[in-house]
């Protein structure tokens, strides 16, 4: 009787530690893990979102300190990054903005590995900035190939890079404040406050309005990568610098135009402001991008906690529950990412900025987009103790 009570009550005990055991477990340590096992590598090419994974994986490992997330960026970087500072399947004289966003975990890299080859790389991309076209006003081109083109997306490639270059090396933040204002003045809608995609100055391009230039609407991610970069950048900018306070101005109206649009389910639309619109789906990226923007800017003290707290939590929720699923063998998958959403370039006029052309691009499950950016907001969350 008394080994029965025992062998039951030992029982009961491994139940609940288990559940106290699922119940501790971080979602961003448990989608890191999952990334990991599927892809132990990820050196097929040079590729922004690659950049957002191991950006998301540092913020990882300076939450708990475990060296696997630290040797996933390091054995994907020491595969690219040479020892002269060159870096392989990347030709900065493209001048594509997308290539500069990999380039923010080299400070990481070197500080953990003592490495000076990452800082040569840092210095490397570096040079594409100093030569990469921008328009009469001074942003940067989209790429080479998207002349005097604006798109939300370049914003978050390049602008967080050369704010933590500055810090570390020095130099003007000026510039790099220029291009947020002037982003926001060419591409913010007066009568909803959200940003259109991106923005043609020759007001030529086939998919732009040829009176203001602009595209026809609004894309979730393209204003997730705005709002991330936003914040970023303010994590390398000092505070009593003048910029500093016209970067909050704008992290508020562009939050809070987002924030009338967040959905009962927490999340957003993949066209943030077409909700009851034929075939619009609510997204992941896009709303782990949210999520992402208001806790970061919640723990650095630009957003109010009581204004901004309820918001993040229901979207940390909502997207828990409308585009994270287990797998039989114990995998977190991110669900209901779109690949791509993308203007112009050799596709003929299929990318032309439609709301067709928005719901004809592929969704998918654990795209890195989605993934990377899942990685950096429940790591900040978390540190919230939502």
């Amino acid at each position: 009787m008394v080994a029965f009570l025992t062998c039951v009550l030992i029982e009961i005990y491994g139940i609940i530690i288990l559940e106290v055991i699922l119940i501790m477990k971080k979602y961003s340590q448990w989608m890191a893990d999952s990334q990991i096992d599927r892809r132990p590598l990820l050196t097929d090419k040079w590729s922004y979102d690659y950049g957002l994974v191991l950006k998301g994986m540092e913020e990882i490992y300076s939450d708990c300190g475990d060296k696997k997330y630290a040797s996933y960026i390091l054995n994907t970087m020491n595969w690219f990054v040479n020892d002269d500072g060159t870096i392989n399947r990347y030709n900065p004289e493209e001048y594509n903005i997308d290539h500069v966003n990999p380039g923010k975990v080299m400070i990481f890299c070197h500080k953990f590995s003592g490495d000076e080859k990452y800082i040569r790389a840092m210095h490397h991309i570096r040079g594409q900035l100093k030569t990469h076209p921008r328009t009469s006003e001074g942003v940067y081109w989209h790429k080479k190939v998207y002349p005097y083109q604006i798109w939300l997306d370049g914003l978050y490639m390049a602008e967080p890079f050369m704010a933590q270059y500055i810090k570390e090396f020095g130099g003007c933040f000026d510039d790099i404040i220029n291009q947020f204002v002037l982003t926001e003045k060419y591409t913010a809608c007066e009568k909803t406050g959200l940003l259109y995609h991106a923005y043609d100055e020759t007001k030529s391009m086939y998919w732009a309005n040829p009176q203001t230039g602009l595209s026809k609407h609004f894309w979730g991610r393209a204003i997730g990568w705005y709002l991330m970069a936003i914040v970023d950048v303010l994590e390398y900018l000092p505070k009593e610098h003048a910029g500093t306070s016209q970067m909050v101005d704008i992290l508020h109206r562009c939050l809070d135009a987002m924030l009338k649009y967040q959905q009962p389910e927490g999340v957003w639309y993949q066209i943030v402001d077409m909700p009851d619109a034929k075939g619009n789906y609510l997204e992941a990226s896009a709303s782990c991008m949210m999520l992402y923007a208001l806790a970061k800017g919640i723990l650095q003290g630009h957003l109010d906690r009581e204004k901004y707290l309820p918001p993040t939590r229901a979207v940390y929720d909502g997207i828990i529950t409308e585009f994270v699923s287990e797998t039989d063998n114990g995998f977190l998958n991110l669900n209901k990412v779109v690949e791509v959403g993308g203007l112009g370039g050799n596709f003929g006029k299929r990318r032309d900025g439609s709301f067709a052309y928005y719901l004809s691009e592929n969704i998918t499950s654990n795209d890195p987009k989605g993934l990377g950016a899942f990685l950096k907001a429940y790591a900040y969350a978390e540190r919230l103790k939502i």
